[in-house]
């Protein structure tokens, strides 16, 4: 709370009645270092999405659904919890003549008018962020050099991308794309950086013209002389020098995306430029992996199935022996991961919840509420890997000897719900929001649902969540070949249990038809299914699944994990 009354206290200065706080900073990643996560210093909240607002008399802090159990655990005491889409902050403020500061640099045009809209209130762009004048911390970088991609990394050399974004400017005759968003970055130049925990991105921004010519602007410290000499042709600057590199061009036409764009930036282009707001192409071109990187993230899945699946086994086998709780179980998942010598980090902090807690979506285990698993529970481990090269994602719901029938059916409703996402017959125009009804069907029929998408895009070696397509109610972007999807339905029942079945995805082409290919390799629990609910198609693609699982992952298995494999996959 004295953080707050400080905050506080700068209003009158500013002349303002509030300031907004995001959880991203002026990169819009979704995991935000520490050093500058200025939304978990002013609310405690720990999630990776959500933005604060705080008022004279009033605190809100705006969540979306995935999060609001736990933001009412974290932040409730001081902040009101506003789950958006359901409630705006316009709404709120609609009928209010204030004045509400924001840090221009960490906002986007469309963020803004997205949850603020137009009301009486008024949004004042303040330059110096407020909670960085009361929040006295130590910044410490890392200073990772910025690395290439090997040949067997990649399915197209960096030139040809850049030649498909030079003939994307003189198509719609523009001078200069803006590419604030590192992953795109990465993937333009081939390209990897460890500027973020969960996400192996160089932070950076890139200005190309029609002609092929690039800026890189970076942190300097991190370019090597051998990367130099891989980029002859493009010139490297300083981050600090963007602005005023960017005020010095005149009477050119940009493209800037207004998601990733920065208000900052996109005032600066505007004070003396024409502004085409367009998405940034590099969205869509990452989003369809080539046949190399298919084929490595195919061997990553495999490396990551074993460990996952030799954990499952540890698990069941010991829970009931030792003091397991999430965060040991955690912990020692990640010792399974570790043990392969392509795996390099996390790609999100792992979700383990068992009982109650797993019926937060995004729940994170803490010293206050870490909780022993108990027999009679149900287990929820959402969790993945950042691979040389690739990057998984995999949910799984492990009975500890639990008996309930009633979360039995659930779960079958949940699975039914995953099978009909993966059998889904793809046509040339098919997006997401098509397949999303078909995972919530078979819990829509005893009146259950669950408050996220269904599946977001997964990148190659970058982020776990990708656009621009994904499998939610208002997704519409057209599924194509070479696209990683997740699968996930869920259900969560507050205070009692979650469940959630994630695999990824992806489209291949068969004799002209394209369809969803699994890529995870991990057995689904049995021991949750009520087999008589399950019509023979269904069991025919969860034994065909088992079959692949078994004959990927059983000559990394001893002897006893071998048996535990076998009785896994076994037809039902």
């Amino acid at each position: 709370m004295e953080e707050i009354k400080k905050l506080r206290k700068i209003f009158k200065k500013e002349k303002i009645d509030g300031y907004i706080i995001p959880k991203n900073d002026e990169f819009f990643g979704e995991y935000v270092p520490k050093y500058n996560d200025r939304l978990n210093f002013i609310s405690n909240f720990t999630g990776s999405y959500g933005f604060a607002l705080v008022l004279k008399d009033k605190n809100y802090l705006f969540v979306d659904g995935r999060y609001t159990l736990q933001a009412n655990n974290q932040s409730g005491r001081i902040f009101k919890i506003i789950t958006i889409p359901d409630k705006m902050p316009s709404d709120i403020l609609k009928e209010k003549k204030l004045s509400i500061g924001f840090d221009p640099n960490l906002f986007t045009e469309r963020s803004l008018f997205n949850f603020f809209g137009k009301n009486k209130f008024k949004l004042k762009p303040i330059s110096e962020n407020l909670i960085d004048v009361i929040w006295k911390r130590n910044i410490i970088k890392n200073n990772n050099k910025f690395y290439l991609l090997p040949n067997e990394a990649i399915s197209e050399n960096y030139r040809l991308k850049i030649g498909k974004i030079s003939k994307y400017l003189k198509k719609k005759k523009s001078d200069f794309l803006f590419v604030t968003a590192s992953e795109n970055n990465a993937w333009l130049l081939n390209i990897r950086g460890r500027d973020n925990k969960y996400t192996p991105v160089p932070y950076s921004y890139i200005l190309i013209d029609k002609d092929r010519n690039i800026k890189f602007f970076c942190d300097l410290k991190k370019i090597s002389s051998s990367l130099r000499k891989s980029f002859k042709k493009i010139k490297f600057l300083d981050i600090k020098v963007c602005a005023k590199t960017l005020l010095g061009i005149q009477k050119k036409k940009f493209i800037i995306d207004s998601n990733s764009c920065s208000i900052l930036f996109k005032n600066i282009i505007n004070k003396n430029n024409k502004l085409l707001n367009l998405q940034d192409p590099i969205y869509f071109l990452k989003a369809i992996k080539g046949k190399q990187e298919i084929e490595n993230i195919k061997k990553v899945h495999i490396y990551d199935g074993v460990a996952l699946t030799k954990y499952l086994f540890w698990l069941k086998k010991n829970f009931c022996k030792k003091n397991i709780t999430e965060i040991t179980a955690s912990q020692k998942l990640l010792e399974f991961r570790k043990k392969n010598k392509k795996f390099k980090f996390l790609s999100f902090p792992t979700i383990s919840g068992t009982g109650p807690n797993g019926a937060i979506i995004h729940y994170k285990a803490t010293k206050e509420t870490d909780r022993k698993l108990r027999k009679g529970d149900i287990y929820l481990v959402d969790s993945g890997g950042q691979y040389e090269f690739g990057t998984t994602d995999v949910t799984r719901t492990i009975s500890l000897k639990n008996s309930n029938n009633r979360i039995k059916n659930i779960f079958t409703r949940v699975l039914k719900g995953h099978i009909a996402v993966s059998k889904f017959k793809l046509r040339k125009k098919t997006s997401g929001a098509e397949i999303d009804s078909k995972a919530r069907k078979y819990l829509k029929q005893v009146g259950l649902d669950y408050t996220h998408g269904t599946g977001h895009g997964v990148g190659y070696f970058l982020n776990v969540h990708e656009g621009p397509h994904a499998i939610s109610k208002r997704n519409k972007i057209n599924f194509q070949k070479g696209m990683i999807v997740s699968n996930e339905p869920g259900y969560y029942e507050k205070n009692k249990f979650g469940i959630r079945i994630e695999n990824l995805i992806h489209v291949k082409e068969n004799k002209r038809r394209i369809a969803f290919e699994n890529l995870t390799m991990v057995p689904i629990e049995k021991d949750l299914i009520v087999q008589e609910k399950l019509n023979k198609n269904e069991k025919n693609w969860l034994n065909n699944y088992h079959k692949t699982v078994f004959k990927n992952l059983i000559k990394f298995m001893n002897k006893t994990e071998a048996l535990e494999l076998e009785k896994a996959c076994s037809a039902i």
